[in-house]
């Protein structure tokens, strides 16, 4: 595999999705889908997330987090594939690629006719999405050294994806929206929970504080839990302020999948073993969001 796709880590690309995914089934559920919008939001959403996943391999290695130390999969900038300097020009490239993207989306979702403060808006909100891609763990004072990642994976992938995505669509958005918003926004940080807890070891030596290293492993598995508990939660409060088939309870399918990974984040202890939840995770958050998208849309 070429280092660079490996650095673009193409596991994470379909859980970037899903807050997208989200907001289009929303909005299909509401007579509002447009394929243009959704597709652009789609290519923004995965260049977003590819500019943060070269940030982290950049940052990290600046920083000492990715060190001999480290027992993830072993990162492009430190096993010497891809130097800093080309890692550094990749991401000026996918930050730009990007801009375009975001811009072309505004331009197609809101057109000429939209307010000037409208469009501001969203492009203020692009801005901070590409800086908090980048600033995550690179930059002189990266935020999730000092445990800010979950606020921002909740923000981004929550309630940014899926509220923007719905609203560029329907030009409005109802405040039931924000409780799947948040539920996706619960999944995403349980993700980068699973990830942190695998890392503490090396993390408190980089001088990472993540929130797993301020809780400690237990109250970590605890938040783990926690986090699981209310995006479901958040799921079946939305179905039941809007209930009209028992279709929109299809999502209820994807619990297991939930209480398996938080059973085995508990259970499990070494880093390596726990690496593969990351993925389980992952994708259970993309099951959830197809199953309770088409439960929307058939009810």
């Amino acid at each position: 595999m070429s280092p660079w796709i490996s650095a673009f880590r193409p596991r994470t690309l379909p859980l970037a999705l899903a807050s997208i995914l989200t907001g289009a089934f929303l909005a299909a559920a509401a007579g509002q889908f447009d394929g243009l919008i959704v597709g652009l939001a789609a290519l923004t959403t995965v260049l977003l997330q590819i500019l943060s996943n070269l940030a982290n391999d950049y940052g990290d290695s600046q920083n000492g987090a990715d060190s001999v130390h480290r027992e993830g999969p072993q990162r492009a900038v430190q096993s010497g594939a891809i130097t800093p300097a080309q890692m550094k020009r990749g991401m000026w490239i996918c930050g730009l690629l990007a801009l375009g993207s975001g811009l072309a989306l505004l331009w197609v979702a809101l057109g000429a006719a939209a307010g000037l403060g409208l469009f501001l808006g969203f492009l203020a909100l692009g801005l901070a999405a590409i800086w908090a891609a980048v600033n995550y763990t690179a930059g002189s004072n990266p935020y999730g050294y000092a445990g800010l990642g979950d606020i921002s994976v909740f923000l981004f992938f929550g309630i940014v994806g899926v509220c923007g995505t719905y609203f560029l669509q329907a030009r409005s958005l109802p405040l039931p929206v924000l409780l799947p918003a948040a539920a996706l926004g619960c999944f995403a940080t349980a993700v980068l929970n699973v990830n942190n807890i695998r890392d503490i070891k090396s993390d408190v030596l980089a001088g990472k504080i993540t929130i797993p290293v301020r809780l400690g492993p237990l109250h970590a598995r605890r938040y783990h839990w926690l986090l699981l508990v209310l995006g479901v939660g958040c799921a079946t409060v939305f179905v039941a302020l809007t209930y009209h088939s028992p279709w929109q309870w299809l999502f209820a399918l994807a619990v297991p999948l939930f209480v398996f990974n938080a059973l085995q984040v508990w259970q499990r202890q070494e880093s390596m073993q726990i690496d593969p939840l990351l993925k389980q995770m992952a994708l259970s958050t993309l099951v959830f969001t197809v199953l309770f998208g088409v439960g929307q849309v058939l009810g």
